[in-house]
């Protein structure tokens, strides 16, 4: 919605460009919140649990979604209408900050010796399931008359969310804590102030978990919200080429997620996140050749082959390895932290940043495809320099029966 239509709803008093770049403002005001999200997320999710944070980050999410679809536009309440936009955006972005690290670390703790990479990359595929649904039905509403769209058919995505956000629920109430978490609390309870703790004893495993972000944190954004905006209005193309392109390049992503996940567990996480970046930075270029030749054909074919090979390569292992690079009574908040910081340096900014490229570059793809390629050898490096993870334990030392009583 913020590369397609948002401009016209929120900030139509504007010229399309500016428009576009304040519709991508929006969608890096969500970013913004994400860090402070994880942080309150892991504090909670290290001290009483991943189940009961896992239940608040998902209502704050389903509530505010739900809330976007209501809004009046600027032409109804003007300025306001913006301004609540954001509002909105930052409690998504607070939510989702503190949500994705109790979803992997459920699914890792959960797993089975020599299959957490498999495990984890489950939670990972929900970010490519979101994104067919979302497009999915947005593409269904985008094939309305253009007037019944800007009227009230933006709206059906966002108000649809609701159901989604009952069944998670249902789902959450349901599961187990982990037996990690469980062992933490029992050999010596839980840290009193976890975020603190683990900044200075882990300063240097946050710096890697931020590093390795640079390959898909903005990148998957360039793949995915940037190009529906380079298609129709640098190609002038329609924006179903794009929406197609970008729900068959989601769907391939998650049949091949857990593969590459399972895959980390045969050898090892940084064989496949290395070359996974590696490859996409040599592929930065070919992309962008293929979506210029304005064939929908060769446009999905690049969107594929970006979101199924290096973006799957570097993706999938990452719920395993941040897992694996924190001891359990700070995991939470260490994995929340470098992922976080990384979504808001990297994710929210990239495609305000690749539209900047574009408008700077008179319309030339190479300054985007650039961008790409840093990213990723940023990422590739920083892995270079982290201890490989997926024989590492889980678990927690246990403490002596004389050290426990004493405790």
């Amino acid at each position: 919605a913020a590369a397609l239509i948002f401009n016209q709803l929120f900030f139509s008093n504007i010229s399309p460009a500016a428009g576009t770049l304040a519709a991508f403002g929006t969608f890096a005001a969500g970013f913004i919140a994400r860090p402070l999200g994880g942080f309150v997320a892991g504090h909670y999710g290290d001290r009483l649990g991943r189940k009961a944070t896992l239940v608040m980050t998902l209502t704050l999410m389903g509530g505010a979604t739900t809330l976007i679809g209501l809004l009046p536009t600027y032409q109804q309440i003007g300025i306001a209408s913006p301004a609540l936009l954001v509002l909105l955006r930052l409690v998504q972005g607070f939510a989702v900050g503190g949500e994705w690290g109790g979803a992997v670390l459920m699914a890792v703790e959960h797993a089975p010796d020599g299959q957490r990479g498999r495990y984890g990359a489950w939670p990972q595929t929900g970010v490519s399931a979101g994104l067919l649904l979302g497009t999915g039905v947005f593409s269904i509403v985008s094939l309305l008359p253009e007037p019944q769209l800007i009227s009230w058919g933006w709206r059906i995505p966002f108000l649809l969310s609701i159901v989604l956000a009952l069944v998670g629920l249902y789902i959450r109430f349901r599961i187990t804590e982990s037996a990690s978490f469980a062992e933490a609390v029992e050999s010596g309870g839980p840290s009193r102030r976890p975020l603190i703790e683990v900044l200075r004893t882990h300063p240097k495993q946050i710096l890697i978990a931020i590093g390795v972000r640079f390959a898909e944190g903005g990148n998957y954004y360039v793949f995915t919200v940037f190009i529906l905006t380079y298609i129709t209005q640098e190609l002038d193309l329609p924006r179903q080429a794009g929406l197609t392109g970008v729900m068959l390049a989601a769907a391939l992503n998650i049949v091949v997620l857990p593969l590459w996940g399972a895959l980390s567990d045969r050898v090892g996480r940084r064989p496949v996140f290395i070359g996974g970046a590696v490859f996409m930075a040599a592929y930065a270029w070919p992309f962008f050749w293929l979506v210029d030749t304005r064939s929908p054909t060769l446009i999905a074919l690049a969107l594929a082959i970006a979101l199924a090979v290096p973006h799957g390569a570097v993706f999938a292992p990452i719920a395993a390895f941040y897992t694996e690079l924190f001891e359990p009574r700070l995991r939470y908040s260490g994995v929340s932290i470098g992922y976080q910081i990384g979504s808001v340096l990297l994710g929210g900014f990239t495609p305000l940043l690749a539209t900047s490229l574009i408008m700077w570059s008179g319309g030339a793809s190479w300054s985007v495809a650039a961008l790409v390629a840093a990213g990723a050898l940023i990422a590739a490096a920083s892995m270079f320099a982290a201890p490989e993870t997926f024989r590492r334990s889980l678990h927690a030392p246990r403490k002596n029966p004389e050290q426990r009583v004493d405790a």
